[in-house]
């Protein structure tokens, strides 16, 4: 008997791993449509016969719990999740031009000219005052540097929020919003780990390069960030890139770099010169040759720095080049 119940359990089982649960209807063993989701143990259970339809449905509920009323309705949220990368963190409303209602139907000259009114109403009223036409001003500045430099959403994001926290300390007035802006997006970089320059982003934002750094020690400053130091490794990526060199030479330029920092070669060093002298080793190494003045045009350095790095490397590193 005990074998009949171990049977029927796996058959079970089985079933409901193949039933895709968006696809559940009715039971199959009875055919019942009288179905159950059961989210704390993740099935779903017929109602007549018990049967276990499907198992491992997601959840797709709320992530939060709520024990009464006034939690709910304090949890519950609707819409489009906010960004910081628009002043009123897109949660404002938009009159849209088409004159049309809901129906599809198109507007009387009356309701025509209402609509007008309200949507300018509305334009005018969504930047109040003078700290969010800065804000509206200065996020879509730092939303088109980042278009220029193909930037990834979360070094956007984290930009804005970056440049939200001067304004709260009032850290803009005397300072230009172009080069705050692009000093936000440079610390953004830095902190999430991706290898700009402060010349890509004066280059992208034609903010002067001066005073891109300088306002950049100053958020440091008073914004009290404590802001890693770059590494060479995480230039080797980008090099490779812009080089169009095979991923074996970028793995060979890592082993480099790491036989380097073990024998404490890249101490003192910019990253972006021994990272360069690194690839260009790593290039000559698997037959793939970029010049010295390609690899300096790349990475933003003069080709004597690059020469000295590789010396430096191959002397310590004893590699065997034939040049």
């Amino acid at each position: 008997m005990s074998g009949k119940n171990e049977l029927h359990e796996n058959i079970e089982s089985s079933i409901a791993q193949k039933v895709e649960p968006s696809r559940v209807q009715a039971c199959p063993e009875c055919g019942s449509t009288r179905l159950m989701r059961d989210y704390e143990c993740a099935e779903i259970v017929c109602m007549d016969c018990g049967m276990v339809v499907a198992a491992k449905i997601a959840d797709r509920g709320p992530e939060w719990r709520a024990f009464d009323d006034d939690q709910r309705s304090k949890r519950t949220r609707v819409g489009a999740p906010l960004t910081y990368t628009i002043h009123d963190k897109g949660l404002s409303t938009t009159i849209d031009w088409h004159d049309k209602d809901v129906y599809g139907k198109s507007l009387s000259p009356g309701q025509k000219a209402q609509v007008y009114r309200l949507r300018k109403w509305q334009r005018r009223i969504r930047v109040s005052d003078a700290t969010e036409r800065n804000l509206a001003f200065a996020l879509s500045e730092i939303t088109k540097i980042s278009n220029n430099l193909n930037l990834p959403k979360n070094i956007l994001e984290t930009a804005s929020v970056i440049y939200r926290k001067a304004v709260k300390e009032r850290l803009i007035r005397g300072r230009s919003i172009q080069g705050v802006t692009s000093a936000a997006l440079y610390l953004a970089c830095r902190q999430c780990g991706l290898p700009r320059t402060l010349d890509e982003i004066s280059q992208a934002s034609t903010v002067n390069k001066k005073e891109v750094g300088r306002s950049y020690r100053f958020l440091i400053k008073e914004l009290n960030y404590s802001i890693p130091p770059l590494k060479p490794s995480q230039y080797i990526t980008k090099f490779s890139n812009q080089l169009t060199m095979q991923g074996k030479v970028e793995e060979i330029a890592h082993k480099i770099l790491t036989s380097a920092k073990n024998l404490k070669l890249t101490s003192g060093r910019g990253p972006t010169g021994i990272a360069a002298a690194a690839s260009y080793i790593a290039s000559v190494l698997t037959g793939e040759r970029k010049t010295q003045r390609e690899i300096a045009e790349i990475a933003q350095v003069t080709e004597v720095t690059i020469r000295n790095r590789y010396k430096e490397l191959v002397e310590r590193l004893m590699f065997q080049l034939s040049l």
